[in-house]
């Protein structure tokens, strides 16, 4: 992996396959509830069908980004990005992977409006197919393994479409069998620095993040600590990306001290190279 490789998918050795612990709890099928309620943020004004398997309707309608992620320059080098990434992606699907915070959703937004494919959170879609209105509250009801049981399914499905952008959830690396699904498309790392991750997590509270929420004390310090002992069981799962992101690297390169002045636009042009 190549922090500076771009969207292209590159050929070598797979993550080997396995079979996700399934929960003895009984779980709602993923695909139907998939199908009937999941909507996909389509961008741009001539989209084919997703897919066969998520039988999701993509319509024409306006991808409803919040411009100012965004200035018109930038607006304008993503276009021209886009177009030169575009024939490299041969129609495959992006997943992005990387730690709770990581500005996988925002960045993902941006990259589906440019190149003209769809959006889905992986997250979403198992909340819809569960029926339950938060992953925090499925860990709560339920437990994690459920919760990845259904994950895995999701990313199965997934896997079936062309001409999407997918926003994983940060444990989504930890099972082989998710692999297998995310490298039929291009997977891409999206690598922030710990400290940074957790004073955003700290500002917005840790609620909606259930392997965050269990301890009490200081907001930053618990995020930090529990976030430091995830990375360390995870960094090598996401080494396994196709390209890493690396904000450190950017902001470095754009002259900037701290990962926190950088733009979702400036991570995504950085992403839009051709290899």
């Amino acid at each position: 992996m190549d922090a500076g490789v771009g969207l292209r998918a590159k050929p070598g050795a797979r993550a080997g396959l396995g079979n996700p612990r399934r929960s003895s709890t009984a779980r709602v099928p993923v695909r139907f509830a998939v199908e009937k309620f999941a909507q996909p943020l389509v961008l741009g004004s001539d989209r084919r069908s997703c897919g066969a398997k998520l039988k999701v309707s993509c319509s024409r309608k306006p991808a409803g980004i919040d411009k100012t992620y965004y200035s018109a320059d930038e607006a304008l080098v993503l276009k021209q990005k886009a177009e030169d990434v575009v024939p490299y992606l041969n129609d495959r699907c992006i997943y992005l992977v990387g730690m709770m915070g990581s500005g996988k959703t925002t960045v993902g937004k941006i990259l589906a409006e440019v190149l003209g494919y769809s959006f889905f959170d992986s997250d979403k879609l198992v909340e819809k197919a569960v029926g339950i209105s938060s992953v925090a509250e499925i860990f709560q009801l339920h437990s994690e393994a459920f919760f990845r049981d259904n994950e895995s399914e999701v990313l199965r499905d997934l896997s079936s479409m062309h001409r999407l952008v997918v926003a994983t959830g940060g444990g989504a690396v930890i099972r082989p069998i998710n692999w297998s699904y995310m490298k039929k498309g291009s997977t891409i790392w999206l690598d922030v620095p710990l400290d940074a991750l957790a004073r955003r997590i700290a500002a917005v509270g840790t609620a909606s993040r259930p392997l965050l929420h269990q301890e009490s004390g200081d907001p930053y310090a618990k995020a930090y600590a529990k976030l430091t002992a995830l990375f360390e069981q995870r960094m090598d799962s996401y080494a396994n990306a196709d390209a890493r992101v690396s904000l450190e690297h950017i902001a470095v390169k754009q002259g900037h001290s701290n990962v926190t002045t950088l733009t979702p636009s400036a991570i995504a042009i950085e992403r839009l190279v051709p290899s």
